[in-house]
């Protein structure tokens, strides 16, 4: 149980990872490392990675649950995607207890550059809600980019809701707002199946998960909220800058060695 100064810290990261999570994702970017500095060295990775998705998992039922109420999105676009992402998720957990998951940090920031500088040369992109494809379509794509990022999701995590929201955009023709709804709901379904893998296989810590959870619960509806209100330019602006964050972020990891 790490002293109170530092749950204290704790908590406010995962306040503020639940509000950036909940527009654009990479609130993984905040928990992650400070979990890494908080917890005692040599904390296993599956029981950060267990940890962290307790807290992620408030944030994301929160956000979800406001944008779904919201109507930005209907429901029935999200079923499949969820159900697909869920199955994935359960593929990487699987994983992640027989593999270590730094040969994927190279191809994520180059994944991760390859958006910022698209979305940056293409100022117009995700400002209109123009989908490309009829519904069964785009289910389908929806699917199988959920199946491809629930998988990940659970094998590493960091940057998960920002790639989905990318694809969303570029792939599917959603504007930033729809296709920061679908994310939430597609990271959802991944973060509860990973959690519950995790937590069966008791890699967590209850005395840090649960109260970093309430905090990132909060920032995830208060996040939700002010992207609503905001609407998609808000979001676009907060999307590259996360993504920048991120670029910075695992661009310092590699190159560290």
């Amino acid at each position: 149980m790490p002293n109170l100064p530092t749950l204290a810290l704790l908590m406010l990261a995962a306040l503020l990872a639940g509000f950036i999570d909940a527009v654009v994702g990479g609130g993984g970017l905040i928990t992650v490392p400070a979990l890494m500095l908080g917890l005692p060295a040599g904390t296993p990775l599956p029981t950060l990675l267990g940890t962290n998705k307790v807290v992620a998992v408030t944030g994301t039922t929160m956000a979800a649950g406001k944008f779904l109420r919201s109507g930005a999105l209907a429901w029935r676009e999200m079923v499949v995607p969820v159900l697909a992402s869920a199955l994935g998720a359960s593929g990487g957990v699987w994983l992640t207890y027989r593999v270590h998951a730094d040969f994927l940090k190279p191809v994520m920031l180059g994944l991760l550059v390859a958006m910022l500088a698209f979305t940056l040369l293409k100022p117009d992109l995700g400002h209109l809600h123009a989908p490309r494809y009829g519904l069964r379509h785009q289910r389908g794509l929806a699917a199988l980019i959920a199946l491809g990022l629930g998988f990940y999701d659970g094998f590493f995590g960091p940057g998960t809701g920002s790639v989905l929201i990318f694809l969303f955009v570029a792939v599917l023709g959603f504007d930033f707002l729809r296709s920061s709804a679908l994310a939430k709901a597609v990271n959802w379904a991944s973060n509860i199946t990973s959690m519950g893998l995790f937590v069966w296989q008791g890699s967590w810590i209850p005395s840090v998960a649960l109260g970093m959870a309430a905090a990132n619960g909060v920032g995830g509806y208060l996040g939700a909220h002010v992207a609503l209100n905001k609407g998609s330019g808000w979001v676009r602006g907060v999307f590259i800058g996360v993504v920048g964050a991120l670029i910075l972020r695992l661009g310092w990891q590699v190159f560290r060695g």
